[in-house]
């Protein structure tokens, strides 16, 4: 198993990644799938140098082209994606099957039509969506900024979006 960590942290790449959840889930490197990232020289930059490990960051084509490679590696890799469309589009639409079930989702910033879920995880109807779709492929989701701040699993939330 090549991907150790699935998370959605629209901050992507920073401190609590690189560091605290690396000790929950060992890891090599950090792969951040975001396209605008990935054509943007300054954040690419900015995302790599954020992290003490082999960092790589790609669009969703560039993941699409290269996760078979990543899943024969011998490497631990994070899988990282900064909202839960991008990250359903990679596990549900795409069909990629990491070798694990998890998901976390961290930060989500406060934004217009987005609904507070708790301290900085905020979604909008259409990222409920996402999860709702993540979550019937058969995959565990979580929020948690920290693994010991966990404030539950999307099944906690979804009827606040119009899910049964």
């Amino acid at each position: 198993m090549s991907i150790s960590f699935i998370r959605v942290d629209d901050r992507m790449i920073h401190g609590q990644t690189c560091t605290r959840w690396a000790l929950e889930y060992p890891c090599d490197g950090l792969i951040a799938v975001n396209d605008k990232a990935a054509h943007t020289p300054v954040l690419k930059a900015a995302y790599k140098s954020a992290s003490g490990k082999k960092t790589f960051v790609w669009t969703h084509e560039e993941w699409k082209e290269k996760s078979q490679k990543v899943m024969e590696s011998k490497s631990r890799y994070f899988l990282i994606t900064k909202d839960p469309i991008s990250m359903a589009q990679i596990l549900v639409d795409d069909k990629f099957e990491p070798g694990i079930k998890e998901v976390i989702i961290g930060p989500c910033n406060d934004r217009p039509g987005s609904i507070k879920l708790g301290n900085n995880q905020s979604i909008t109807q259409e990222e409920a969506e996402a999860l709702e779709k993540i979550m019937n492929a058969g995959y565990n989701v979580e929020f948690a900024l920290l693994k010991e701040e966990a404030i539950g699993n999307w099944k906690k939330f979804r009827g606040q979006f119009g899910f049964k």
